[in-house]
């Protein structure tokens, strides 16, 4: 979460969930080199100035979804080209690079490493626009049917943007079916364990979905490897899994997920937004009642997430706000 202040164009470094190292360096290397004056206040306040901004050749270290995103929203106004190389390729960034071409932006390369941008514009055109589908929310919820045995026919979603995950839930014992915006899913009697699986920046495994499959995976028969790339403190969940009877060793960002046959209703806490959905999953397989504190973290990322799982028969509630 970003704070504005309009009168001096200062604003906050960034919030979120506390699941490692998350450095603006990228956004702000970008910027300057678009012509941006940034300065570090006290407080933790970032100051930035522009008279105009400048089109520019920018190489990313890394392929940040926010980075690409942010240089792809300032260099429409900009002067000139900007290119960005090594871009994120996630679907949120062609659906962007969507939005802006209808509204007369000159943009092209979205789903590639490379977006180049053609600045300059005085006014942009209203239009209306339908955001896609959201692709972890689905993937989330394609774990619920899962780790149940159960049976969900998931609509308006878009199955290509889950195929890491549809890949792998396949090769545990689920059967998948799909259409252009339907996914059916019919979960295993108890899943197989998957030998290793890495999250990578799109078309990889998602870091988003890393809790809710190693959670699947703690009920699988045999051993399964789960490698974090992306953050380096993404398994707070695991000690609160342990607690339900899993049996989850962890190496830095290695997971050893040797599985269980069930998991036992306990009261845990989520830490973070993923996590925190995580455990809901596994409260849904367990024997006994689960309660989950903090879902506040949980309903950062997912509306009234216990009504939707009510609706498939899940016996769910909310008992604090």
């Amino acid at each position: 979460m970003y704070t504005f202040s309009l009168s001096d164009n200062r604003l906050t470094h960034p919030g979120g969930c506390e699941i490692g190292p998350r450095p603006i360096d990228l956004h702000i290397k970008a910027f300057r080199s678009m012509g941006v004056k940034v300065t570090e206040a006290i407080h933790g306040f970032l100051y930035c100035e522009a008279e105009k901004l400048k089109g520019c050749d920018i190489l990313l270290n890394y392929p940040s979804v926010g980075a690409t995103e942010n240089i792809m929203l300032a260099s429409v106004f900009a002067e000139g080209e900007t290119t960005i190389r090594n871009a994120a390729k996630e679907p949120e960034i062609k659906d962007l690079q969507d939005f802006l071409a209808a509204m007369g932006v000159d943009i092209k390369g979205a789903g590639t490493s490379i977006i180049r941008i053609k600045g300059n514009k005085k006014k942009l055109n209203r239009v209306e626009h339908k955001i896609i589908p959201d692709r972890i929310v689905a993937g989330t919820y394609l774990i619920a049917a899962a780790i149940t045995g159960g049976e969900l026919l998931l609509k308006n979603t878009i199955a290509e943007d889950l195929s890491s995950v549809i890949h792998n839930l396949r090769d545990s014992g689920c059967k998948i079916c799909s259409t252009d915006s339907t996914i059916y899913i019919k979960g295993p009697t108890r899943p197989r364990a998957i030998d290793t699986i890495r999250t990578h920046p799109y078309p990889g495994f998602p870091t988003d979905m890393q809790a809710q499959m190693v959670t699947y995976l703690s009920v699988a028969a045999g051993t399964s490897i789960m490698v974090e790339t992306v953050f380096e403190n993404r398994y707070m969940y695991v000690e609160e899994l342990n607690k339900m009877g899993a049996n989850i060793k962890l190496e830095g960002r290695v997971a050893l997920i040797i599985g269980v046959p069930k998991l036992t209703g306990a009261n845990i806490n989520a830490r973070d937004l993923r996590g925190g959905a995580a455990l809901v999953l596994a409260g849904l397989s367990a024997v006994g009642t689960t309660v989950v504190n903090g879902v506040h973290h949980i309903d950062r990322g997912y509306e009234s997430i216990e009504t939707t799982l009510k609706k498939v028969g899940a016996d769910i509630e909310r008992i604090q706000s």
